[in-house]
């Protein structure tokens, strides 16, 4: 720890769960945070699955972010299993960052949202996002409803898209977390394995690429994974529910694809800053998301 002239300097660490009902913009608050794309990020509401941990390295401070699924009225196994995860994290943290749209309120899962806060002994801010979305003269009123339906420690008007006072959010959190040692060595951005984030990013570009054609049954798991010299070989699986949704995925001539493929392998290079050869197969599982084995087996 540094020291300034009227002593040590105090060191804060601990866990800042980020939590709001789904398209909130809580995995591009994660990312523009830390500076690295860990979570993956489309239009599509409850493209998180799993809580993802990423961590932020400040001069006096050490943050780890926990990304929590989008809150929702669940339907379905792999949607229940979804909310409960991002609910527990409540639990499990120092500090909670409560992320809203500020353009398109979403009222049920809000609600549940205020409603679990009840009578949590942790500080809470929150996360006014997509200000560059909004006329400003609406923002006030906005923030004067939310002051009144919690007591919140801050509440920040932020564009993570475009990291509009992001910068003054991490300042507003250091004072609230707990004097203690960094729980992570100081070039850790992540826990999760090198395997996880690859078949997270073929997931992402199979939403982005297929619009509104295929629904949220989609799962990528890793058969092969190698490394040598620069060169990684991924053979990955895209599982999906339906034949129908296997031809939506594959494309007219293979072509929808081999765009994800392509258009993962850069995210992935970069990610491993290696030369890739990535391999994707479609594999047909019916009705896994409502599955409890195959859910498990897919890493749910």
């Amino acid at each position: 720890m540094s020291e300034t002239l009227s002593g040590p300097s105090i060191f804060r660490s601990g866990f800042a769960g980020i939590i709001g009902a789904p398209n909130a913009g809580k995995s591009t608050l994660l990312n523009r945070m830390i500076g690295e794309k860990i979570s993956i990020t489309s239009q599509k509401p409850q493209t998180t699955r799993n809580r993802i941990l990423g961590v932020l390295h400040r001069p006096h401070a050490q943050i780890a972010f926990i990304d929590t699924p989008g809150i929702h009225t669940p339907k379905g196994l792999l949607n229940q299993k979804m909310v409960e995860a991002a609910l527990s994290t409540l639990e499990d943290v120092d500090l909670i960052l409560f992320v809203i749209d500020a353009e398109i309120p979403k009222e049920k899962p809000e609600e549940l949202i205020v409603r679990s806060l009840k009578g949590l002994r942790k500080p809470v801010i929150l996360v006014v996002n997509k200000i560059d979305r909004i006329k400003k003269h609406l923002l006030l009123p906005l923030i004067d409803l939310w002051a009144s339906r919690h007591a919140f420690e801050s509440i920040v008007p932020i564009s993570a898209k475009h990291g509009d006072q992001v910068a003054l959010l991490m300042e507003k959190m250091e004072p609230l977390l707990p004097e203690g040692p960094p729980y992570f060595p100081e070039d850790t951005l992540t826990d999760l394995p090198e395997r996880f984030i690859v078949a997270e990013m073929i997931r992402e570009k199979a939403f982005r690429l297929t619009g509104q054609e295929i629904p949220y049954a989609i799962a990528v798991t890793i058969d092969g994974f190698s490394m040598k010299n620069k060169n990684a070989v991924i053979h990955a699986v895209i599982h999906v529910e339906k034949d129908s949704q296997k031809g939506i995925i594959i494309g007219k001539g293979g072509e929808k694809l081999k765009q994800i493929g392509q258009e993962a392998r850069q995210d992935i290079e970069r990610l491993l800053n290696a030369k890739v050869f990535l391999s994707l197969m479609v594999r047909v599982q019916k009705n896994w998301s409502d599955d409890t084995r195959a859910l498990r087996k897919l890493g749910y």
